[in-house]
């Protein structure tokens, strides 16, 4: 089993070194955008090198990248020789996305903190805030006068305007319509089936994208971290919940719906524990803070805890479980060995080169011990073939609002290029 805990992505990033997209460029998206995301992946990458990794001309990337230019988006400078390369004359010349061509925002709605980052288009952060939630859950009005709130405190720590805004990108917990905009259901709202897009763009009368958070976590390691040269891998954020984010082809997967990859939801006991969706039964209600906090409640008898903070007994039963207390030691133990039965689920269903395991819970090393990583590769299908690589990333809440950033970044600049397309056409 290879285990290695990473470094997660730096605090302003230079957008990274792979393609985003499948070489031939025959994705339903314009040639244009395609040469622009290669630039964007690459973060400097000269004009040759384009013109390979999409499979096109030459003189087609001239022309295209000369578009670009002459709309902002992109420019040239020198590129840095290659080590051993002592030949004379004008450096090679690459490019590179302009930063000054516009700002996004990226916002984070969680059951203890919301928080906002605000990037340039070459992905460099300009600022940041974070507001400690008052409650677990939210009314959903309350909720998007909390969206507002953080984005604006962000705005105003770097010194920006909200009209100046080109797109914001809010990512939250549970089901969320990436294409129509609505939750169906979210941990921190009380309300179902809520116009969440809608809500927060007439608010703030700026373009609004959103997405599930654990795809939000995707989306930073597809643009800013460890999957950005790969094809396929998975990103299983391990929170107050459980949640996946799939990368197919350098292609973010949200299913026909927009739903897809709830490995949280997934069921791992029949009739059994309850979980906060209301059904029973999901590796969430196993392997999520809440679910190891309810099973200490009984175990250690902290029944006379209610009002102490779940994130506070968390701490508490970790601290038991390091001291040799054997209760602690077996809830943890137990939830191990649930997260090992949903991740090899995920080997079996997807293959993917490379597992992250990435939120705050992945401190606590009993759920990806030795034996957690022995039993699930013993429950995952023996071909004589390794198994993916596993990495641990203890992301903080601005790394998961700099996701949402990344799909800001993706609106923001297709829309730009489409508007640009549609002046010269």
């Amino acid at each position: 089993m290879n285990l290695r805990e990473a470094s997660p992505p730096s605090e302003a990033p230079v957008i990274g070194c792979g393609p985003l997209m499948p070489p031939a460029p025959t994705q339903g998206r314009g040639l244009k955008q395609q040469v622009f995301d290669c630039v964007r992946a690459a973060g400097l990458i000269p004009r040759v090198d384009v013109a390979r990794e999409l499979s096109i001309s030459p003189g087609s990337v001239t022309a295209l990248t000369a578009e670009l230019i002459e709309a902002g988006l992109i420019h040239e400078t020198d590129a840095h020789r290659r080590d051993g390369d002592g030949s004379r004359g004008r450096p090679p010349v690459a490019l590179g996305v302009r930063g000054g061509a516009g700002f996004v925002a990226g916002i984070k709605l969680s059951d203890h903190r919301h928080t906002a980052v605000i990037v340039d288009f070459a992905g460099n952060r300009l600022g940041d805030a974070s507001i400690d939630s008052t409650s677990l859950q939210h009314n959903f009005d309350d909720i998007v006068d909390t969206a507002e709130a953080v984005l604006l405190k962000a705005l105003e720590n770097c010194g920006k305007d909200l009209k100046g805004i080109a797109a914001v990108g809010l990512g939250l917990p549970g089901f969320v319509d990436h294409e129509t905009g609505m939750v169906p259901w979210s941990p921190v709202i009380r309300e179902r089936n809520v116009p969440m897009r809608q809500a927060i763009a007439e608010r703030i009368e700026r373009p609004v994208a959103i997405d599930n958070d654990a795809n939000m976590v995707t989306l930073a390691e597809l643009w800013f971290g460890a999957g950005r040269s790969l094809p396929d891998f998975a990103s299983v954020t391990i929170e107050h919940g459980v949640g996946m984010g799939l990368v197919l082809n350098h292609r973010l997967y949200r299913g026909s719906r927009g739903l897809g990859t709830e490995l949280g939801h997934t069921k791992v006991q029949l009739d059994g524990a309850l979980c906060r969706c209301g059904q029973r039964g999901c590796l969430e209600a196993y392997v999520a803070d809440y679910a190891l906090v309810r099973e200490a409640s009984t175990a250690l008898n902290w029944g006379n805890r209610g009002m102490t903070a779940p994130h506070v007994m968390l701490e508490s039963l970790y601290d038991h479980a390091k001291a040799g207390n054997d209760a602690a030691r077996a809830i943890f133990h137990r939830a191990g060995r649930y997260l090992a039965l949903g991740l090899a689920n995920v080997v079996n269903v997807f293959d993917p080169s490379l597992i992250l395991l990435s939120g705050e819970r992945m401190r606590y090393d009993y759920l990806y011990a030795e034996e957690v990583l022995t039993e699930m590769s013993n429950l995952t299908l023996q071909t004589g073939r390794p198994l993916p690589k596993i990495e641990i990333h203890a992301w903080g809440d601005l790394l998961w609002a700099q996701g949402a950033a990344a799909l800001a970044l993706e609106f923001a600049t297709g829309a730009a290029i489409t508007a640009e397309a549609q002046t010269t056409s």
